[in-house]
């Protein structure tokens, strides 16, 4: 007759048989993970230093996930042209795509004050109160709303390249006035800053950036802007134009941003979601730091080895921007309740934010203009 308690060899038989299980499961074979794969067209050629921080980013979220979402960028026009990525990726034609939402003016207004905002949206906002504006003061709401209300598109945006603030451009011949620029035929981006260009008396055209060099080649344009000294040098902006001014109002910033076909996204589970917008905001550091040095040690390469002029712009176009916003936000304004209800919302948290701002930074702007460097 056995003294064992009879708890006693249920708990170790219980025991063996976890030892057992465990044992079955470690000599296992591993279970295949599912893998995600996602197209993004993006609206950039190759050569673009952007398309290779969406590389970067693509394979930040492959590591993050451990290979289980993979992302392929895609160059400017693989499968559809930069203009039609918004609708391409709301038809599933891809999974994603990489613009600026001003591309997509066309459809809503309100698509130039999330992505470039002119003047700073005629605030004073720069290019990081302008980011400050999307994550802190409830701008990304509004960029959702736009999406999903304003355009009724099945997309999930989301911001990841904030770039600028963009030079005025490149002029193949120099400019000393507003009145030289106005006989001039220049490349602008999309959207309501193009209509600013022209409300200025400036004839100005919109065309993707993989465009721009064959038509001043061509003879189609006289002058034009792309996004700053790094992405037009890799675009061979130098190679036809060779008078470089670098100061505009027309985009305080300059914001990329990523679509994902929300039917493709709502599949995701919540895990590679996270992952994907921890990625899209480390994006956003990465951009701003890179974009610091390498628009600097190409703005140098540009004046020493492919000997562009350097100009810094003429005084009289600034004041005229400005009148030439303020008469095209107000009437959008009047015309557009998404358009009114995203610039009161600037305008409001500019009211807040940039006295500090412009106040607190002013001292180093100065020390760096007085600089010795500077002067070179």
């Amino acid at each position: 007759m056995s003294n064992s308690n009879p708890q006693t060899t249920r708990r170790r038989a219980l025991g063996t048989g976890l030892v057992g299980a465990a044992g079955v499961l470690a000599g296992a074979p591993a279970i295949a993970q599912a893998v995600t794969r996602l197209k993004i067209q993006t609206a950039v050629p190759s050569s673009s230093i952007y398309f290779d921080l969406m590389k970067r980013f693509a394979d930040r979220v492959d590591k993050m996930s451990n290979g289980r979402l993979k992302m392929e960028m895609l160059p400017d026009g693989a499968v559809v042209a930069a203009f039609e990525i918004v609708d391409a990726v709301d038809k599933g034609v891809v999974d994603g795509g990489y613009a600026w939402t001003h591309y997509w003016s066309g459809k809503n207004t309100a698509a130039g004050l999330f992505s470039n905002p002119a003047a700073g949206g005629g605030t004073g906002m720069d290019q990081l109160s302008h980011v400050a504006w999307l994550f802190q003061g409830g701008g990304n709401a509004l960029y959702k709303k736009f999406f999903a209300e304003g355009l009724k598109l099945n997309i999930e945006p989301f911001m990841v390249q904030p770039m600028g603030p963009d030079p005025l451009g490149w002029f193949k011949n120099p400019i000393k006035s507003l009145d030289d620029m106005k006989k001039l035929k220049y490349r602008s981006p999309p959207g309501l800053v193009g209509e600013i260009f022209k409300e200025m008396g400036i004839n100005a055209v919109a065309m993707p950036g993989g465009e721009i060099v064959p038509a001043a080649q061509r003879g189609v344009l006289d002058a034009a802007e792309w996004i700053g000294p790094a992405d037009d040098m890799a675009l061979g902006f130098h190679n036809v134009f060779k008078h470089y001014y670098l100061q505009g109002l027309h985009q305080s910033t300059d914001v990329g941003e990523l679509l994902i076909n929300k039917t493709a996204w709502n599949k995701l589970p919540a895990d590679l979601k996270a992952i994907v917008e921890a990625s899209a905001m480390a994006t956003m550091t990465e951009t701003y730091t890179f974009n610091v040095h390498r628009n600097a040690l190409a703005l140098q390469k540009l004046q020493t080895e492919h000997k562009v002029n350097v100009h810094d712009t003429p005084k009289d176009i600034f004041p005229a921007f400005i009148k030439a916003t303020n008469t095209i936000y107000d009437r959008e304004a009047t015309k557009n309740p998404l358009f009114k209800e995203t610039l009161d919302s600037q305008r409001a948290f500019a009211k807040l934010v940039v006295p500090y701002w412009n106040k607190i930074n002013g001292l180093y702007f100065q020390l760096g203009s007085d600089s010795p460097n500077a002067k070179s």
